[in-house]
């Protein structure tokens, strides 16, 4: 059994309100004080979900330096206030640090839908073409 400590708990709740006001924002035509706002808040719970240590070790690993210069320095240009260059900037580093999960995740999302056209549709996304 895995325990959850209280840090992570609040580190899910900045998380979720950290991606809230990143989509508020994006709704908002891009207002760039609710996107730099849901920046920090999304960094600040992944902070607390993984830790200091791991997050760091994550982010700066050899092979992801560019998906990180791509996501912090769009969070710079956001915080500088050109919010549609950031969020672009971020865009591509995000897909750019976590490629590796989509597969997973498709995977996951194909298994767990029993929606015909939808399950085939992210079975293909993963990768795979087993019906089984």
């Amino acid at each position: 059994m895995i325990s959850i400590t209280e840090w992570q708990k609040i580190g899910v709740g900045t998380t979720g309100f950290g991606i809230f006001f990143i989509l508020f924002g994006i709704l908002l035509y891009f207002d760039s004080v609710l996107l730099a706002f849901g920046n920090l808040l999304f960094l600040t719970g992944l902070l607390f979900i993984i830790g200091l240590r791991k997050t760091f070790s994550f982010f700066f690993q050899r092979h992801k330096l560019k998906g990180t210069s791509f996501f912090l320095g769009g969070v710079v240009i956001v915080l500088l206030r050109w919010p549609l260059l950031g969020m672009f900037l971020e865009t591509y580093g995000f897909f750019s640090l976590f490629k590796g999960f989509f597969p997973v995740v498709f995977g996951f999302l194909g298994n767990a839908s029993n929606i015909p056209y939808l399950s085939a549709l992210f079975r293909r996304l993963q990768g795979t073409r087993s019906m089984v």
